[in-house]
């Protein structure tokens, strides 16, 4: 269990085109979407938002494959954890269950009356599944 600071909580949705990020409020009560980012840009982001926002942890979605196991690309997410660690050691670090966001992010929009192009627009895809990382991350929270 996460021990609770004032400060926001980060979510990353890592791919390597493309990296959906959503924060919770300070309070860490409501996560919602914040952006989505180009890969090659993730540290340039960091660095910015955290001079001007106070994130105390970073919860990263890790993708497996559906029996659990890691995937190839858990293994590049796990990279990217270390390298949270080494480039921002004051917050906390997670690592959240990402299997069927992307569905579940994309059925939500369609829910919410999103036009066709908008839910076929990844980047909103991308955001939306990293709220959704968040939101079962801070529920996760709330359990233990």
């Amino acid at each position: 269990m996460m021990e609770k600071k004032p400060g926001r909580v980060m979510a990353i949705d890592y791919g390597l085109k493309r990296v959906g990020i959503a924060v919770t409020d300070p309070l860490q009560i409501i996560a919602t979407p914040l952006k989505t980012i180009d890969a090659p840009v993730l540290w340039l982001f960091l660095k910015d938002y955290l001079q001007q926002e106070k994130v105390v942890t970073f919860v990263i979605g890790m993708p497996k494959h559906l029996n659990g196991k890691p995937s190839k690309m858990g293994r590049i997410v796990a990279h990217i954890g270390t390298q949270l660690k080494k480039n921002f050691p004051g917050q906390g670090l997670y690592y959240q269950d990402e299997r069927f966001t992307s569905k579940l992010a994309a059925e939500g929009l369609y829910q919410a009356g999103y036009a066709k192009k908008d839910r076929a627009d990844k980047s909103n895809i991308d955001k939306v599944s990293a709220t959704l990382i968040l939101q079962s991350f801070l529920n996760r929270q709330a359990v233990v």
